[in-house]
């Protein structure tokens, strides 16, 4: 291989998905038996368990889940999780069946995956994808415990991205767009890279985002409230909205909540043509959505100076080649979005230690901080400045701490790959270092076992 020395035969079995199980299963509903096809895919167990989500969609195919299953592995790999990949899908639009009717074929779907042992606390640990989310994780999870598993006590275990009065954590919801905002901040902190033609301060480049869905909407949601970035136009698949005084994120997804759209959002130019939105001139841009939103038909039409991937394989490889040969940056999926598997991965650790985070530290880092306050307020002569006051004192909400965590996570896993493309005169892509990087850790895992 050109940037890795792996021995023979090994690379191939890196690239093979371990197991794919497709499940077939029947549910009565509306009087009748309706039919259903799931999948799950178990990439790689170098590590376990294995990690990913399940995606609810009418696109779905065996082939999807395994590309994503392996997707997952590498993520895992790059981010220093240590999870194993998998994935899974059920072949269902899920806007198409009232709660109570998705509510059962989702047990449904539970039974089957358990008797595979593909939900399960150490072996096989789902999450949400496309079309699922805390609902869906809060009814496969009691579904499992209802299935009679040896280990009752770590049960909760089983799945991630549940609701936090059933277990779940604070930030998983927001953790892939926010993992978006540290990814994009990391690459603009480098100053070994030329940032947005030399910009290095978010505040004022121009954004746009495609999909305003949870990832989109957060990614947006942190870059113009925290980094005073301007998120010019928002792209949803019946079209797109811009303002180039950028939008309002908050009143943009109250307005998407009563009317469905975000097309006709006041104080925005609406556009029924989402293909001509990513192709708006912008700093920056997220794909959020649907995987090759930018192909070799449209690569040239994109003006961005940096895109951030936000969706799983938005970018196509030609599209990529075509993007570096005209200076355009790409931060990579396996990367940008693993803000989601990280908080996964402090969900599940908080399930099996049970103990909340900051529960052991949280008071000693109280009593820590009012003593410094007492110190500079001695030393100085002055009242500590009511407005951070507070904030100084607090010890640190689990929110906190699981944002501070995966920050730190983000921030290592960019050096680490931005070290590898700089070491390596062949790599000239951060996908490149990134894979390079992902496929060697997985690969000492399975020569340090023997294979």
């Amino acid at each position: 291989m050109t940037h890795l020395d792996l021995s023979e035969g090994l690379a191939e079995r890196i690239k093979a998905c371990n197991s794919t199980y497709t499940v077939r299963f029947g549910v009565r509903l509306r009087g009748r038996m309706y039919s259903f096809t799931g999948w799950r895919s178990v990439h790689s167990e170098h590590v376990e368990p294995a990690k990913g989500g399940i995606r609810y969609s009418l696109l779905s195919d065996q082939e999807e889940v395994e590309a994503l299953a392996a997707l997952m592995s590498l993520k895992c790999a790059v981010v220093d999780v240590p999870f194993g990949g998998s994935k899974g899908a059920l072949k269902i639009d899920p806007n198409e069946w009232e709660a109570h009717e998705l509510e059962r074929i989702t047990r449904r779907f539970t039974q089957e995956l358990a008797k595979r042992n593909l939900i399960c606390p150490g072996r096989n640990v789902p999450a949400p994808d496309m079309g699922t989310g805390e609902r869906e994780m809060a009814w496969m999870a009691d579904e499992y415990k209802r299935t009679g598993p040896s280990d009752v006590m770590n049960a909760n275990a089983c799945v991630t991205g549940k609701p936090l009065a059933r277990g779940g954590i604070a930030g998983r919801t927001e953790a892939t767009g926010r993992g978006v905002q540290y990814a994009i901040q990391s690459y603009l902190r480098d100053m070994d890279e030329n940032g947005i033609d030399g910009r290095r301060d978010l505040r004022g480049l121009s954004v746009v985002v495609q999909g305003f869905g949870n990832v989109g909407y957060h990614a947006a949601k942190f870059l113009s409230e925290e980094d005073n970035a301007k998120i010019v136009a928002l792209v949803e698949r019946d079209g797109y909205i811009t303002n180039p005084d950028g939008l309002p994120v908050e009143e943009v997804k109250r307005f998407q909540g009563l009317h469905g759209t975000i097309l006709g959002f006041p104080g925005a130019t609406s556009f029924a043509s989402p293909s001509e939105g990513i192709e708006l001139p912008c700093d920056i841009l997220i794909p959020a959505a649907m995987e090759n939103a930018i192909t070799a038909a449209n690569a040239s039409r994109i003006k961005a100076r940096l895109i951030a991937e936000g969706a799983n394989g938005p970018v196509s490889f030609e599209a990529e080649r075509q993007l570096a040969d005209r200076g355009v940056v790409v931060l990579p999926d396996l990367f940008v979005n693993a803000g989601g598997v990280v908080v996964s991965y402090f969900e599940w650790v908080k399930n099996i230690t049970h103990i909340p985070f900051g529960l052991m530290e949280r008071r000693r880092r109280e009593r820590r901080n009012l003593q410094i306050t007492y110190a500079m307020e001695a030393m100085t002569q002055s009242q500590f400045p009511e407005d951070l006051r507070d904030e100084f004192l607090e010890g640190g909400a689990e929110i906190d701490l699981v944002r501070s965590g995966l920050e730190d996570v983000m921030r290592n896993a960019y050096d680490k790959i931005a070290e590898k493309k700089r070491s390596s005169p062949s790599i000239t892509t951060f996908r490149t270092a990134a894979y390079v990087i992902a496929i060697s850790k997985i690969a000492e895992a399975y020569k340090a076992i023997g294979i």
